[in-house]
């Protein structure tokens, strides 16, 4: 420990490189020891990330080649058109995401699994740097404690799979970074550029990473600065950085606010604490659970960490500010109070525990404290040994300890201790740190591999793309013919945003920031649905294809289904039902929605109970029906009901002939269900009217269309897109028919012009514009205080 080294102005890039070295490695070797993508059979794309985020970079690939339907603003290609920069700002405006590009499209997989190794190595780097910032060390230490940060449990095992998390992981380091130049007065232009970043890339995780840099600088400045005066100079300069970078993220953060406020609501539950022994069970190697804080940040660091308060050549005050604070965090996670200050005062669907990385980044800087004057001692070594084998022997009684846990802990607690005593002894200081690493090495391969097995044993997993995707995407685009008429990827689905992963423009959907016209108005006219309203599923249905301008629907032989469809545009006399100044709403039956929707009715009784007239198409509406149904001369097809989680689609049961296409529960008939025949020769007629009077040419842009309208049309346009906010039509806010966005027409009325703008874009811009201006006014005061100086 008596190596020399650098001042913190010319700090070695050694650290950095080695941590992110040491954490690609054991999330790679952690990966190929559960046998996951890409080096075995087995898929990694559990739940949300084959579901949403592999399909969102998807399109993100094809907006940077130029091959999207839509642009920045809006997505043409999910939910029959939505708002896309909130989902943007959500998923994708971290700086890695775009070298997604640089893999061939089939490869989407590997380019996700690529740029989220490379995310959790950068987070390593970014908090070996940081440490050294903070105070001198050895470079292989703040390198191997920047690794133990990426690597915690947390990461490996609940981040790993969300990949906009990382930008979080990554941006704890850089804002206690932020915060060291405001403590010494530097960089008063790049820090508010860097908040701007971290907000930008992930607002959600920024704000819990922003709150842990806040406690950190209060330390730094209680122990480094004296004086009211010059506590407050500092926390004022953080502050107005903080701020300033902010505003900066305003374009994006604003519309996403105000689109999660308009979002079909998720699940809402009460938070309660894991018992104590959970909690302490999380400090082990090889535990896995989504509904407890993965604290473990690898042996090594936690011996030191606990050897903190005994270590006598640290500073008292040190020892009692870094130690309390790591423990007061941990006792943050488990009020709800504070929880909620943690969730920006909600909790959240899934993972309760999101914070964690903020306490695992404050226990690394712990850790990095009792470095500060050398290797703790064998009394402190054996006292920090002594609590962490108290903490281990209270988490016996939970059920998430293991075997191979315990044994890695305990292994991994003799090695770190001795390789931190020989440590004070210089010749040993190379296999000492070899030892650290090993041990940091095995642990942290050991819980990701053990975090996989967890994940692929109690979640939905989605494969990787292969040659049904291949076969798919190509049906799909030898389909096309958008914009005079819509392809759908239909069901069943592939994942939750087949239209972003294959191609087409499906009414699939499945987004935090899915809207709740959308769901409303999907599920009035028959839609099934998962994740309580979220996952939106395409409607198998030919009316609604017709309202919708579904002009080719992929089969699940991979066949196509064409139609003759309506175009993008079309009319409704004045007086209509539904229409501006003649109000309609839905009702209980999807049919007679879908027939008000339509204007038209296309829809016959059954001639008896569970009985179509032959010539007919039976379609079952069954919500709550969770297994399969048939006619008696059909095939059977399953239902996926499972209130208030899943909701059945409206089922197409095929051609009836009458008495013999009777229809048949495989299990117990559901509370609620209706049986409806479609008449083809209604529906066709249906069809011609709302052709005949549509649009005669449309032209869609990345973020609007144009329609040019029959000579003497009057009553109301309507465009086959969801009424979300942000549209407006002909100069005035787009009006809402039945859940779509419709124009009412006034006499003389040729031409409708339709452009989207996020809820929020403008004052966004003009809130990151005023931060520009107050940067600007920084950068030339700093440069003059530079001159005088």
């Amino acid at each position: 420990m008596s190596t020399p080294h650098r001042s913190p102005r010319h700090r070695s890039p050694s650290g950095s490189a080695l941590a992110a070295l040491l954490t690609a490695v054991a999330v790679c070797a952690g990966d190929a020891a559960a046998r996951v993508f890409p080096y075995g059979p087995r898929h990694r794309s559990v739940n949300d990330l084959g579901n949403q985020f592999v399909p969102f970079h998807a399109h993100l690939w094809d907006l940077l080649h130029g091959r999207a339907q839509g642009g920045l603003l809006f997505n043409w290609q999910s939910g029959y058109g939505t708002s896309f920069l909130p989902d943007l700002g959500t998923y994708l405006t971290g700086p890695f995401s775009v070298l997604v590009a640089v893999f061939p499209r089939a490869d989407i997989d590997l380019a996700v699994y690529v740029v989220t190794v490379l995310k959790t190595a950068a987070a390593a780097a970014a908090m070996a740097w940081l440490l050294r910032t903070v105070h001198r060390g050895p470079w292989w230490a703040a390198g191997l404690l920047g690794a133990s940060y990426a690597l915690c449990g947390w990461s490996v095992i609940e981040a790993s799979y969300n990949p906009m998390w990382l930008d979080g992981l990554i941006a704890f380091p850089l804002l206690c970074l932020t915060g060291e130049w405001a403590l010494r007065g530097r960089r008063v232009v790049l820090a508010p550029l860097v908040v701007a970043v971290c907000w930008t890339a992930n607002f959600y995780t920024a704000h819990m990473a922003t709150l842990g840099a806040a406690l950190v600088l209060l330390v730094r400045v209680v122990l480094t600065r004296e004086g009211l005066r010059t506590r407050t100079a500092v926390i004022a300069r953080a502050a107005g950085s903080t701020v300033l970078g902010i505003a900066l993220a305003a374009p994006v953060l604003l519309p996403l606010f105000l689109s999660a406020g308009q979002a079909h609501p998720g699940w809402v539950k009460e938070f309660r604490p894991v018992p104590w022994a959970d909690l302490f069970a999380r400090l082990l190697p090889g535990t896995y659970s989504f509904s407890s804080p993965a604290v473990f940040v690898g042996t090594g660091t936690l011996l030191l960490v606990a050897a903190l308060p005994f270590h006598r050549t640290v500073p008292l005050r040190d020892r009692l500010w870094w130690t309390g604070l790591t423990a007061a965090v941990a006792l943050s996670l488990q009020w709800a109070p504070t929880h909620l200050a943690w969730h920006l005062f909600a909790t959240p669907n899934g993972s309760p525990y999101r914070q964690t990385f903020v306490l695992a980044g404050i226990a690394v800087i712990a850790a990095w404290t009792a470095l500060a004057g050398g290797p703790p001692r064998p009394t402190a070594l054996a006292a920090g040994a002594g609590l962490l084998a108290a903490a281990a022997l209270w988490a016996r009684t939970s059920t998430l300890t293991t075997t191979w846990g315990y044994a890695l802990f305990a292994g991994g607690l003799a090695a770190a201790g001795a390789a931190w005593w020989a440590l004070r002894h210089r010749r040993a200081a190379l296999p000492a740190a070899g030892l650290l690493a090993l041990v940091l090495l095995a642990q942290a391969a050991a819980t990701t591999a053990f975090g996989h097995k967890g994940k692929l044993g109690g979640l939905d997993d989605y494969p990787s793309w292969g040659a049904s995707h291949t076969a798919r995407a190509a049906a799909l685009a030898a389909a096309e013919g958008w914009p005079a008429y819509r392809t759908d990827p239909s069901r069943p689905a592939l994942s939750g945003n087949d239209p972003l992963l294959l191609g087409g423009e499906g009414g699939a959907y499945y987004s935090s920031h899915t809207p709740e016209v959308f769901t409303r108005t999907m599920a009035a006219l028959g839609a099934g649905w998962t994740s309580r309203g979220r996952n939106v599923q395409s409607i198998d249905n030919p009316v609604t294809d017709a309202v919708f301008a579904v002009g080719a629907r992929l089969r699940p032989d991979g066949s196509v289904l064409r139609a003759e469809v309506p175009p993008l545009v079309t009319t409704r006399p004045p007086g209509a039902p539904g229409t501006p100044g003649a109000p309609a709403s839905y009702g209980d039956s999807p049919f007679a929605n879908q027939e008000l929707l339509l204007g038209a009715r296309v829809y016959e009784e059954p001639l008896a109970p569970g009985v179509c007239r032959a010539g007919t198409e039976a379609h079952l509406w069954a919500p709550e029906y969770n297994a399969t149904a048939r006619l008696a001369d059909g095939p059977a097809y399953r239902l996926n009901g499972n209130a208030p989680r899943n909701r059945a689609a409206l089922q197409p049961m095929g051609p009836s002939r009458g008495a013999s296409s009777a229809l048949v529960f495989d299990a117990a008939p559901p509370p609620r269900w209706i049986l409806s025949c479609l008449d083809r020769s209604r529906l066709d007629a249906a069809v011609a009217a709302l052709r005949a009077t549509a649009a005669t040419s449309v032209r869609v842009g990345s973020s609007g269309i144009r329609a040019d309208l029959p000579a003497g049309t009057t009553g109301t346009a309507v465009l086959s897109v969801p009424a979300i906010a942000g549209w407006t039509c002909n100069g005035r806010p787009a009006a809402s028919h039945l859940g779509l966005v419709a124009i009412p027409l006034t006499p003389g009325t040729a031409q409708v012009a339709c452009s989207f703008r996020p809820p929020g874009l403008l004052p966004g811009l003009a809130v990151a514009a005023t931060s520009l201006a107050l940067l600007a006014v920084t950068a030339v005061r700093a440069r003059g205080s530079r001159r005088r100086a």
